[in-house]
């Protein structure tokens, strides 16, 4: 049986420098594909960017939560709708394209107030949704996990192995991660481990440790969702 993995970036079009480091990710690491937060300053800059490298798949990066578009009430399930659909929209005329998936800032779209429209959109979409396709998603690549406190060895060479090793079923595999270039007036809780994951992502021990463990690289657009789990 095919075992896949999906290396997909969070938070594109964050800033210059996040654009930057997850192009350079795809074009000189395992990092296949990336998600687009539509209303951040640098949006339009990635969607060039992407437009410049067709093999990287780009998705939508809904943000719900203020970070970069305004915040949507949860609890209003027109209002909610109406935003999920403002962001796709978005996205789509951003890319020239419909997204290749879905997921979301935080992951808000699995709150449950917001998840059964969000998987009703996706369906109607005929895209993946994290969390919800066939493609199981693993979260544990990321160095904060004390509110504050960086932990690099989590996005260390070492632990990506151990992630691969032990953590994938057979089939397709999504392991987020949140790489990039820090720029001094970025914005975030989470940014020196974003140049740590950088240099985990283009180290060329990690693609040895795919071939040693029979792992294909695979995107979102190849996705196929009929047969993902297989």
């Amino acid at each position: 049986m095919t075992r896949a993995v999906i290396f997909n970036a969070d938070d594109f079009g964050a800033s210059p420098g996040i654009n930057r480091g997850i192009v350079h990710c795809h074009a000189h690491g395992v990092l296949t594909s990336t998600s687009l937060m539509v209303d951040a300053s640098a949006a339009p800059a990635a969607s060039r960017l992407a437009r410049t490298h067709p093999a990287l798949a780009v998705g939508l990066h809904w943000d719900l939560d203020g970070m970069r578009a305004a915040a949507v009430d949860l609890h209003d399930p027109v209002a909610l709708r109406a935003e999920l659909e403002r962001q796709l929209t978005a996205a789509e005329r951003l890319l020239g394209r419909p997204p290749t998936h879905l997921d979301s800032h935080h992951h808000v779209h699995r709150r449950p107030e917001v998840e059964p429209v969000a998987r009703e959109i996706a369906q109607r979409a005929g895209l993946a949704l994290r969390g919800t396709s066939p493609v199981p998603y693993i979260g544990g690549f990321y160095a904060q996990w004390e509110a504050g406190v960086d932990d690099l060895e989590h996005v260390s060479v070492a632990a990506l192995t151990s992630i691969l090793a032990t953590e994938l079923a057979d089939g397709w595999t999504e392991i987020g991660c949140h790489p990039g270039f820090v720029d001094e007036d970025f914005r975030s809780t989470y940014r020196e481990p974003r140049e740590a994951e950088l240099a985990t992502l283009t180290d060329p021990a990690v693609r040895a440790v795919l071939g040693d463990l029979g792992l294909s690289l695979a995107s979102f657009a190849e996705l196929d969702l009929g047969s993902a789990g297989t």
